[in-house]
């Protein structure tokens, strides 16, 4: 019995022992997990805050704000280019001023071609394509997952024709209304500068009684009237036009800031409200959806030659438009900034060298024409300078006589050339209008 409850000791007490390690184990391991923990938490908040700040590298499919601002403005570079460089050909070619004429008209036709092509072909804007962005339309969906809570799951398509559509709409025909609203505010404004300064225009006989050959009062017809009375509700349009253009504008330009700053932060996926309204959001293209756009195109056009029907001649003629055509098409994008580059090289290049030949020689000025000599029968110049030599005084209120640059007293050079009609020292002939006060500080 003392044995057995010996032995039941000594199993206690290693085990107690035992316990005991472990727990020295314990208490030395958790420093060391928490120093690990905060180690991967810190990592994870650097990791989140690269994430927001910029995303200058960019993570995924998801561009990065200066690619989608590179994107955004590049258009609108393009077009001032455009602009410009029409702008330089119309000097040699007049015609080229009635593209100018009708600059906004101009560029949404050709706009409209650009963009309808491009979303056609690559789901994208033509400034988008060439950034290698894709627009994808956005679905939300319930994922059901069993180890989480229910929560959306965002699923990627292509866009749907009414997607298409509407962004031809926003990247087309909003923004040429916005520029013929900007230009009618702009004139609204001028004409109210103008009224403010010099007054109200006068409108003359519209819409009022005018004169016959005899001298009597006609009053206005119909065609008179309806004219007249057009041309009042265009003013009237265009001054409320000029009126709440600036609000529509401020408004328009916060929404598009804030969408830009929510994007920067990473808080929302759409870059614009216009995006947010088609539900469409903007990512990168991979390498397999490039191969099946390209895929893509190629099955729509043999469809579209096969479409063609006629006479051997006819479908031949008619498939080598289509060719041309879509040769074009391809290398519009490229081919437009291509070529605007190499006009503004080639300007460079031509005005640099005209600089180099049409650059004025500079001459040594030309020296001072020699004094005009004293005539033997003159009155002789005293040695000073500063003394007149008429009265052989200081000169007091100094006159020039300009046919000969000497200079007297006012009262004694005026006396002398009224008398004389000459001047004292060369013997010029001079009038009381060569007479010229000279005005210096002392």
């Amino acid at each position: 019995m003392l044995k057995c409850l010996s032995n039941e000791r000594d199993i206690n007490r290693t085990l107690v022992l035992r316990l005991k390690k472990q727990e020295k184990q314990r208490e030395l391991l958790i420093p060391l997990k928490k120093a690990i923990n905060g180690g991967e938490c810190r990592k994870q908040e650097r990791e989140r805050g690269r994430k927001m700040l910029f995303q200058v590298g960019g993570q995924g499919t998801r561009p990065t704000f200066f690619e989608m601002a590179a994107a955004q403005q590049l258009p609108a570079s393009l077009r001032a280019a455009l602009t410009y460089s029409l702008g330089v050909l119309a000097l040699r070619r007049p015609i080229l001023h009635k593209v100018l004429d009708y600059e906004d008209e101009f560029f949404a036709l050709l706009n409209l071609v650009l963009e309808i092509h491009s979303l056609r072909t690559t789901d994208a804007s033509f400034s988008e394509s060439l950034y290698g962005l894709r627009r994808r339309s956005v679905r939300a969906k319930l994922k059901k997952d069993i180890q989480s809570d229910s929560a959306h799951r965002t699923y990627h398509s292509g866009l749907e024709k009414r997607q298409r559509v509407l962004s031809v709409i926003f990247l087309v025909v909003l923004p040429y209304v916005k520029s013929k609203l900007h230009s009618i505010y702009n004139k609204e404004r001028e004409a109210a500068l103008q009224a403010s300064l010099w007054g109200p225009l006068d409108e003359g006989f519209s819409g009022a009684d005018y004169l016959d050959g005899g001298g009597s009062f006609v009053p206005p017809d119909d065609s008179h009237a309806e004219v007249s009375s057009r041309s009042r509700f265009l003013r009237k349009t265009k001054k409320i036009i000029g009126a709440c253009y600036p609000w529509i504008h401020a408004g328009h330009e916060g929404l598009i800031f804030a969408y830009q700053m929510l994007y920067l932060l990473d808080a929302t996926g759409f870059y614009s409200i216009g995006l947010h309204v088609l539900g469409i959001q903007i990512c990168r293209a991979t390498g397999q959806e490039l191969m099946d756009a390209s895929s893509r195109i190629s099955r729509i056009r043999s469809l579209e030659r096969e479409r063609l029907r006629g006479p051997p001649w006819l479908k031949k003629l008619l498939g080598g438009l289509l060719s041309g055509t879509y040769a074009v098409l391809d290398y519009a994008q490229t081919g437009l900034i291509a070529a605007v580059f190499i006009f503004k090289m080639m300007e460079w290049w031509y005005q640099s060298a005209e600089e180099r030949i049409s650059a004025p020689t500079i001459y040594p000025p030309p020296p001072p024409p020699p004094a005009p000599k004293v005539a033997k029968e003159g009155i002789p110049l005293p040695p000073d300078r500063t003394i007149c030599p008429l009265c052989s005084q200081k000169r007091a209120n100094p006159s020039v006589l300009t046919i000969s640059g000497f200079v007297f007293c006012y009262a004694c050079i005026f006396k002398y050339v009224s008398q004389y009609k000459r001047c004292p020292v060369t013997l010029i002939p001079a009038v009381l209008e060569d007479i010229r006060r000279l005005f210096h500080d002392m």
